[in-house]
């Protein structure tokens, strides 16, 4: 079968290729899945670049996601091949088969297309519980940055549905009205003079009692700047690159708290029920239009490291994916 595979860390477009490896073969309570549509995640280059908080024995085959078709079980599974099912939380999945536990597969119905699919769990599952954890309530308001990336965009819909009111920051007029396209707002462009006093009065007076940062840098400091006195910022990404940039005397005179949110450490310790109710919820959305997730690009295999450089370019509405081969 084709994979992708990395054979050191380093730079995606530098690390990532196609080769040629045998199919795996599932073991007890394991499914093998024939991957259709696989998301390159901002998660699945900081492992390529070895930044992870999980870093894979070499040679890896990167990817966390996946929509698929069940091909092969194995002893004990309980799933049917020819079902199709989406997984995230895998490994390897950047391959025409992978592996995955059978309690890791959620069945995906028919109304819900593969590109909604293929990236259905990781994200918004993610985005469900930073709401949960976040502790807002209807009519308070939060603000998070990199707002047109998948997790900006789910936080808004989500919030949006929770009566949760969100300042958008992005980058750019065109990431302005696709967010704007979507229906959400307030969205202020961070490129343009003045935007810091304008996003401290869309809220009519009201505080910022929650921030969310996906870019870090600089930008966390100007979140800290928005941020209500014994309000929380939310490290969530380092978009940048960079390490957290934040005024001192912001966090002590606020009496702010700083904290991060792991996704993959959430989902690990959230209470089963719990986790049925967001993903039953999740499925729901997405089979009835509710939520629908969009996808800018699809490259095959061989065009990873292609893919993984379109996947970082600023003004993205969409997710880039890959596709496995014809089979």
């Amino acid at each position: 079968m084709q994979a992708v595979v990395i054979d050191r860390f380093g730079e995606p477009k530098d690390v990532l290729t196609a080769q040629e490896v045998p199919p795996p073969a599932p073991g007890p309570g394991e499914v093998r899945i024939a991957m259709t549509l696989s998301p390159i995640h901002n998660h699945d280059l900081a492992i390529i670049r070895g930044v992870y908080g999980y870093r894979p024995p070499l040679p890896a085959i990167p990817g966390t996601e996946a929509v698929g078709v069940v091909d092969a079980v194995g002893p004990g599974a309980g799933i049917q091949v020819g079902q199709r099912v989406a997984v995230a939380g895998a490994r390897a999945t950047w391959a025409d088969f992978f592996l995955a536990r059978a309690e890791q597969v959620v069945l995906m119905p028919p109304t819900v297309s593969d590109e909604t699919a293929c990236q259905l769990l990781a994200m918004p599952l993610s985005s469900l519980m930073l709401l949960d954890d976040l502790r807002v309530q209807p009519g308070q308001w939060i603000t998070v940055n990199a707002a047109n990336g998948a997790v900006g965009r789910l936080v808004n819909l989500f919030a949006q549905q929770r009566g949760v009111h969100v300042l958008s920051l992005v980058r750019g007029p065109g990431s302005v009205r696709a967010m704007e396209q979507f229906g959400y707002g307030p969205v202020i462009d961070t490129e343009v003079e003045g935007w810091a006093a304008r996003a401290a009065s869309v809220t009519n007076g009201e505080p910022i009692v929650r921030a969310v940062d996906q870019v870090s840098g600089q930008a966390a400091g100007d979140l800290m700047s928005l941020l209500a006195p014994r309000g929380e910022l939310v490290s969530f990404g380092a978009l940048s690159g960079q390490p957290l940039i934040i005024d001192t005397g912001a966090v002590i005179f606020k009496q702010a708290v700083v904290k991060g949110f792991w996704g993959q450490q959430r989902s690990a310790e959230i209470d089963h029920a719990d986790y049925v109710r967001l993903v039953h919820e999740l499925v729901g959305r997405a089979a009835d239009g509710t939520l629908r997730l969009e996808v800018q690009a699809e490259f095959p295999l061989d065009g990873a490291a292609d893919a993984a450089v379109l996947s970082e370019t600023p003004g993205r509405n969409g997710k880039v994916v890959l596709r496995a081969g014809a089979r």
